[in-house]
């Protein structure tokens, strides 16, 4: 059983403001769990149920910390999802550590993506493309919001963060900057160097103009229909595509 004080603990981690003072966010659902568990993240406490026990004990063996069984229904009194039949966990948050890419990488850069899902999605995107690097705008929701790491199917265990003055950040670097912009060159006839950053914008605005004067390579998704914008997620995933072929 969850006791009421720990519940009250996991509610108020829906909230950033508690999440900082406390250092410590919420994982939920079986596969989140489960990539946690193989992380380098410090998990803090972990309510799994009798049938999640059963099937994966032989991921909990060498773990430094005990296992609480509990229902199901206890699981989704502490946390967010209003389904949840196999596991919780509260992990440590880590330290905001200044990211650079090295030779031969690609990083993501993103400029005030506020949608959790949106995050979320670019996260996931960024696993299975192989980036490993996100450098985030203040404004960038943040990374562990439940719905961004829910959304995420476990992949922010495998993606590093940092969060910092985006604007600073790219005047300090000697590389290539790619933009997705409206008057950019076709994305598909884009010939990407071998390292750099894609800068990703706001869902509802796009790159912000004081960082738009610092992109080097403007590139642009061309469009057939007549639909007005794509999601930030979708143009994520498009131009990693490219970079990838």
């Amino acid at each position: 059983m969850i006791t009421k004080n720990q519940i009250k603990y996991i509610n108020s981690l829906q909230q950033k403001k508690f999440r900082s003072e406390y250092q410590s966010f919420i994982v939920e659902g079986a596969k989140s769990v489960l990539e946690l568990l193989k992380s380098s993240f410090e998990v803090e406490l972990l309510f799994v149920t009798d049938s999640f026990f059963d099937e994966f004990q032989h991921e909990f063996q060498h773990l430094p910390l005990k296992i609480e069984i509990v229902e199901p229904s206890d699981l989704e009194k502490a946390g967010t999802f209003s389904s949840n039949n196999a596991a919780l966990a509260v992990a440590k948050t880590k330290l905001n550590q200044p990211l650079l890419i090295d030779d031969h990488e690609f990083a993501l850069i993103l400029d005030d993506i506020r949608d959790p899902g949106n995050l979320g999605t670019i996260i996931r995107l960024a696993d299975w493309y192989g980036i490993k690097k996100i450098i985030c705008s203040p404004t960038t929701v943040d990374l562990y919001n439940p719905k961004v790491i829910s959304a995420t199917m476990g992949s922010f265990t495998r993606v590093d963060m940092y969060y910092t003055d985006i604007e600073v950040f790219i005047g300090q670097q000697n590389a290539n900057f790619y933009g997705t912009l409206l008057d950019g060159d076709n994305i598909h006839q884009t010939k990407f160097s071998s390292s750099g950053y894609i800068v990703i914008g706001n869902e509802a605005n796009g790159i912000s103009p004081s960082v738009e004067k610092l992109i080097t390579h403007k590139i642009t998704i061309p469009r057939f229909g007549g639909a007005e914008s794509l999601n930030a997620g979708i143009a994520t995933a498009i131009v990693l595509d490219n970079l990838r072929r």
